[in-house]
């Protein structure tokens, strides 16, 4: 009863345009006819003579009717009325002003049409509508069509371009949803109906298409049953989002109900209400494929028999487990061939047989699941098996503690493989497989970002599990567990630091598409639900490498303390966390620098002027101390500077005022005047000082008046005599002593010496003459002169520019320097 409106507006009106043209005889003469106001329309009529065809003017063209020596071509812009009806009842063409103008851009020729066509925004779109009650709103959309180039038809075929929905169910929506049809609304038909005069308006426009397609959920009142508080409320502004709308479970029009499987064991009782009741699987499912899952797939029913029921327990006899065929597994595949039957119903229009698209989004379609996120589960197990099998209560007393412990280790390492393997499986692959293809759900750069550093690290656990379970089913007290791990050690070295140092760029690329791409995040939900996540989310996942190695290693740690000494393994072991330990240390390292190269960048954009040398691959940040100059040779005395230390560099900078950075001239916005200082860079380049320059380090002993001071003995090979650069350290948390001892060590380092106290001597400050008692003096002189400097630039200049350049203009002369009091100073 659902189509029976449908079918026969369309069988109306199709025999309506049967009968109207039968009796015609289309004459092979043409002409165009342009009525009322297309006739004055310059536009119009160049187009018209485009086609070499004669053209004509009326204010009617019902004089013109009788004539059928001529097929005439109509150019109305009315298309209704009595006088449009009398045309349209005749032997001849209608065409809107809209499609006259396409055609002739094009250079087509005129069309041999029984309809008439107002614009050509629909031409080649073959159209079948679902979901529709009411047949005036039917009939009215089927005209625009018409009107618009486009045809319809009763079934869904391989020549079905768009379904046009008013809900979110039917045979003709699964077959669309499978068969990757685009499900519209029929606000697409009226939006391209309202801009019917644009010459560029057309129904295959992408961001048309993204607006105006059916949401997946479209008329449909779901409740979520069993969901935490906050889960709900989010799947609640998710189901908002995607058109449908949120109930409860009493509500008598509720159509479905998303039950919570971790925490439902029992079907919810709906005494009063028809509805489908569905897992969590179905909603994000619907979510990320754009449209509403076939429902028989994902029936909470079928999940309770399958899963929870005592009588489909999984049992093991000597050989092999049980696998649970059941009545629910039987009526799934029937579901699947009586859905696949229904889909090809039309033989030879199937898109099956015909419109082949993507094998990856057809096969997922496909599935038993109803989604393309169908995976393998956990890595083959039947090693294990024959280890869990010994590894009983009964049996393990019969075990050594150092076997016991192994048979642990190859447990975790079997799980964590398996972990590595779901990654791999059931996210990575199937979300690279779609990347440039139309259900892409993340670009090439943000899935690399993610997985690209993980696949060594799965590769060589894989072989490493395979040799611990070799050893696990060939036991012996004597077998060597430590050369094991001995022989991996340098793919471990390989496979873990590029993934564990830019792990946080991994989490962040993760977060920042989950938040972004909402069939992403739908995605990850629908993972997230599937046996093999254990209801873990894929950062959760992700992290397990992170913390691998220190497991291995008080694992390895126990084994080693059950091995006596005269056991061969008891070195091999020994060797082994030696290598684990040296693989942490390593990785450490290798973050620290890795960290110390990232802060580089940061550090070179922050400073103004800054050499671009500064950044080098064979370079890493170690530490920043402010300091104020006591000397004269760099910035100036009294100057705050801000020394950054690298491992072979120093570079110095002045520290620019926050508040002189935040002023803003009140011309700026006008564009009169703008200072450098609203540049916004911190820093401003002083001199980037080599370590290897560096030949003493004075360390100044404390006094009540000499506090935190130290010295820099410079000479290069290109200057005579030495260079002495005095500070005193104004950061409060920078430790004299260790900050000294830090520089120092980076100074051995950079010139290949063992012994770093060597650069290091401690005097008093009269043995330099280093003055320290008028520097909180000249320290505010100079702020004094800075600031004086900054206000005149930012708040005098400009009014000083105006008037000097008024003076010139009109008296020819320069502005006397009565109104510019300080400005020869201020400017020198």
């Amino acid at each position: 009863m659902e189509e029976q409106s449908v079918h026969s507006s369309i069988s109306d009106i199709n025999s309506e345009e049967a009968v109207r043209s039968e009796p015609m005889i289309i004459p092979r003469k043409k002409r165009i006819c342009l009525i009322g106001a297309a006739g004055d329309d310059p536009a119009l009529g160049a187009a018209a003579q485009q086609f070499s065809v004669p053209v004509l003017k009326s204010e009617t063209g019902l004089e013109h009717v009788e004539d059928t020596s001529y097929c005439t071509y109509f150019i109305s812009k009315k298309f209704e009325g009595p006088e449009y009806d009398a045309l349209h009842k005749s032997a001849h063409r209608i065409l809107g002003p809209t499609a006259l103008l396409q055609l002739a851009e094009k250079k087509d020729s005129l069309p041999s049409i029984n309809r008439p066509m107002y614009t050509q925004a629909m031409v080649g779109t073959v159209v079948v509508f679902t979901g529709f009650r009411k047949k005036d709103e039917l009939t009215k959309l089927i005209n625009m069509i018409h009107n618009m180039g486009g045809s319809i038809r009763k079934e869904m075929g391989a020549k079905v371009t768009h379904l046009i929905a008013n809900c979110c169910g039917g045979d003709k929506y699964r077959y669309a949803v499978t068969f990757r049809v685009p499900i519209m609304s029929m606000e697409w038909v009226t939006a391209l109906w309202n801009a019917k005069d644009n010459v560029s308006s057309y129904g295959n426009n992408e961001e048309l298409i993204a607006t105006c397609k059916l949401k997946p959920f479209f008329g449909a009142k779901v409740c979520f049953f069993g969901f935490p508080d906050e889960e709900k409320r989010h799947m609640c502004e998710v189901l908002q989002q995607q058109g449908g709308e949120s109930t409860e479970i009493d509500d008598p029009n509720c159509t479905h109900v998303v039950v919570d499987e971790s925490n439902v064991n029992a079907l919810p009782d709906l005494a009063s209400v028809r509805a489908h009741i569905v897992k969590a699987e179905w909603f994000w499912t619907s979510v990320q494929n754009e449209g509403a899952a076939d429902e028989k797939e994902y029936l909470f029913e079928d999940y309770l028999e399958s899963v929870l029921s005592p009588t489909i327990s999984v049992r093991r006899d000597s050989q092999q487990a049980a696998t649970p065929s059941t009545a629910s597994t039987r009526r799934k595949r029937k579901r699947l061939a009586e859905t696949l039957s229904s889909l090809v119903q039309n033989g030879a229009d199937s898109p099956a047989l015909h419109k082949r698209r993507s094998s990856i989004s057809d096969a997922g379609h496909l599935s038993v699941s109803g989604s393309f996120l169908d995976c393998t589960t956990s890595p083959d197990k039947p090693l294990l098996d024959e280890v869990e099998a010994v590894n009983t209560d009964s049996s393990r007393k019969n075990l050594s503690p150092r076997h016991q412990v192994f048979l642990e280790l190859v447990q975790t390492e079997s799980n964590y493989v398996g972990i590595l393997s779901t990654i791999m499986t059931l996210f990575k692959s199937p979300l690279e497989d779609l990347i440039d293809t139309t259900g892409e759900l993340l670009n090439g750069t943000e899935a690399k970002i993610i997985f690209g550093n993980f696949p060594p690290i799965y590769e060589v656990h894989k072989k490493m599990l395979e040799e611990l379970r070799y050893s696990a089913t060939h036991w012996m007290e004597d077998i060597s567990i430590g050369n094991i791990f001995l022989k991996f050690a340098p793919d471990l070295v390989k496979a873990y630091p590029p993934y564990v140092n830019f792990f946080e760029n991994t989490k962040e690329m993760l977060d920042q598409c989950d938040q972004t791409k909402p069939r992403f995040h739908a995605f990850l939900k629908v993972c997230q639900t599937k046996p093999e996540c254990g209801r873990q989310s894929l950062k959760e996942l992700l992290i397990k490498p992170v913390q691998r190695l220190p497991s291995i290693s008080l694992l390895l740690n126990d084994i080693l303390k059950h091995t006596s000494k005269n056991n061969p393994d008891h070195s091999a072991l020994e060797l082994s966390i030696s290598s684990i330990k040296e693989v942490m240390t390593y990785i450490n390292e290798d973050k620290r620098k890795t960290e110390g190269q990232l802060v580089m960048f940061d550090i070179f954009n922050e400073i103004d002027n800054c050499p671009p040398h500064l950044v080098s691959s064979h370079r890493s940040f170690i530490g920043k101390c402010d300091v104020m100059e006591l000397s004269e040779g760099l910035s100036g005395r009294g100057d705050h500077l801000v020394l950054f230390l690298f491992t072979d560099t120093l570079e110095i900078c002045k520290k620019r005022s926050k508040a002189f950075n935040s002023l803003k001239s009140p011309n700026t916005a006008n564009g009169l005047h703008t200072t450098k200082l609203s540049q916004g860079k911190p820093y401003k380049h002083i001199r980037m000082l080599s370590l290897s320059t560096i030949k003493k380090v004075v360390d100044i002993r404390e006094t009540d008046e000499c506090h935190k001071v130290f010295a820099l003995m410079v000479r290069s090979n290109q200057e005579l005599k030495e260079k002495l650069f005095s500070f005193t350290i104004t950061d409060e948390e920078v430790n004299k002593t260790n900050y000294l001892r830090t520089l120092c060590r980076q100074m051995a380092n950079t010139v290949c010496k063992a012994d770093a106290d060597t650069f290091l001597i401690s005097l008093d400050s009269h043995q330099l003459e280093i003055d320290t008692s008028d520097v909180a003096l000249g320290t505010l002189s100079k702020a004094f002169k800075s600031l004086f400097h900054n206000f005149y630039l930012e708040y005098m200049d400009p009014y000083v520019f105006l008037l000097n350049s008024m003076c010139e203009t009109t008296l020819h002369v320069p502005l006397p320097s009565v109104f510019a009091p300080g400005l020869h100073l201020v400017r020198e």
